[in-house]
């Protein structure tokens, strides 16, 4: 799945602790325009592997790459602030660096939430919340994306709106995007490439096909497939999108997935 031209790859990675394997011979790329979504149940290892591939997480065996002084942007699953704490939007972006106001306001316009400047952040909806945190790995003008989960705490109509200006950062930038999450609304619509990750890879390749895997449709259900079915239909709509991948990868997924019908019911 390693190609010369990736901006992060990661080759046979395994990671395990405390007796526990918690990625299992995991292979991924990311290149430059294009989304790749990796899917799967809670427990799966999904923030595992994207740890693993940010240098956050020690990996037990494999091998991670990252393109040259890499520009990344990392939007995580959560952040914890004290609730206490009298926090603005405007303190929050300059946290992990020094930008100018202009600049701030400009991250925060190109998602949606420049009027909110000012806001402490505890007051803000859980959109507009991932749309500043969005807008703070913007900044940074990264060539690499990396978003954990970045629709949890949103509701249907939120999730729409953020997965559509996801696209559009992807058509207007350029960069890659490593997406990682267990809805299934929205996240087969505009990406490339689909991992479907339960400890190791169960089954990965064009959307299309991936939806159609024994292996994808056993982790989910038919319900997921039945609340997928009006998007999976619109990938051809992003030309965008790159050159398809007219394939899939399966291995055999014979471990026992105890928490299939419980991820089955909570992602319908």
């Amino acid at each position: 799945m390693t190609t010369s031209n990736s901006l992060i790859s990661g080759t046979g990675i395994s990671v395990h602790s405390d007796g526990k394997v918690l990625l299992d011979n995991v292979s991924i790329s990311v290149s430059s325009g294009e989304i790749v979504t990796v899917i799967g149940p809670n427990g799966g290892g999904k923030t595992t592997l994207l740890k693993a591939l940010l240098g956050l997480r020690t990996i037990t065996s494999g091998k991670v790459q990252r393109a040259n002084d890499l520009n990344i942007g990392y939007v995580p699953q959560k952040l914890s602030i004290d609730r206490t704490l009298p926090l603005s939007v405007h303190r929050l972006m300059t946290l992990t660096g020094t930008y100018s106001k202009a600049e701030i306001i400009a991250a925060l316009e190109e998602t949606g939430v420049d009027h909110k400047l000012h806001d402490t952040i505890h007051t803000l909806s859980g959109g507009e919340m991932q749309r500043v945190l969005l807008a703070r790995a913007l900044i940074r003008k990264p060539e690499l994306l990396v978003l954990d989960e970045p629709v949890q705490g949103v509701d249907y109509i939120g999730e729409i709106s953020l997965y559509q200006l996801i696209e559009s950062i992807r058509g207007k930038y350029r960069c890659g995007i490593l997406l990682v999450s267990h809805d299934l609304h929205m996240v087969m619509r505009a990406s490339n490439r689909v991992i479907c990750l339960n400890t190791h890879v169960c089954c990965s390749g064009q959307p299309t096909h991936v939806e159609q895997s024994p292996d994808y449709q056993r982790l989910f259900g038919t319900k997921g497939l039945q609340t997928m079915a009006p998007y999976g239909h619109r990938h051809g709509h992003f030309p965008e999108n790159g050159e398809p991948h007219d394939h899939i990868h399966e291995e055999a997924c014979d471990h026992h997935h105890h928490d299939e019908k419980k991820e089955s019911h909570h992602a319908g």
